[in-house]
């Protein structure tokens, strides 16, 4: 009977989980009916091209002016609000779930929030998934405001004061030991 249940148990938690945890569906979006093909997820394959574009630059962007991705991450565009809102994941422009993916929003088809985006993925890569859950925010959002290049002069806060601090934080160190400090915070 114990058996029974525990496999009763084992079965259905996977299930549970897409159903409630909505956001670990980034490991599996095809099964939303999203197209995907070498790390690029799109809910619309008319805009396959723009994706790509957008993909590649933010990758190249990153890579010369952040630091080396180890793992290229997957990113899902979609392009209605019932598609982002299906990863549960509110009122966000996009959002990176660990090193399991990316969601970009219809309104985040812009190099800078991608590029943004692909440096919490980076963060996630170097400093660990708990390190960014649990760090100072001020330097993960801080340090994907300000070198994404956002365009944006004047942000919401807390995110203004966010990006104003790494700044000056990011001013006074060695560049080349950027990760290594990012570890000590």
């Amino acid at each position: 009977m114990l058996k029974r249940i525990f496999l009763i148990i084992l079965l259905f938690t996977p299930v549970a989980v897409w159903a409630f945890v909505k956001p670990v569906r980034v490991v599996a979006p095809e099964l939303l009916g999203i197209s995907c093909s070498n790390n690029i997820c799109i809910e619309k394959i008319s805009r396959h091209d723009e994706a790509l574009r957008l993909y590649k630059d933010g990758l190249d962007f990153v890579n010369v002016n952040v630091g080396t991705i180890e793992s290229n991450p997957r990113i899902i565009f979609c392009s209605s609000k019932s598609c982002f809102q299906s990863f549960g994941l509110g009122k966000r422009s996009a959002a990176t779930i660990g090193k399991f993916g990316i969601v970009i929003s219809p309104r985040a088809w812009k190099e800078y929030y991608v590029r943004h985006e692909i440096i919490h993925h980076l963060q996630n890569e170097r400093l660990g998934m708990v390190k960014v859950w649990r760090g100072p925010q001020w330097f993960m959002e801080g340090m994907a405001y300000a070198l994404s290049e956002d365009p944006r002069a004047e942000l919401s806060e807390p995110f203004q004061e966010y990006r104003s601090r790494f700044r000056a934080w990011y001013k006074e160190i060695d560049k080349s030991g950027l990760w290594q400090k990012a570890r000590s915070l």
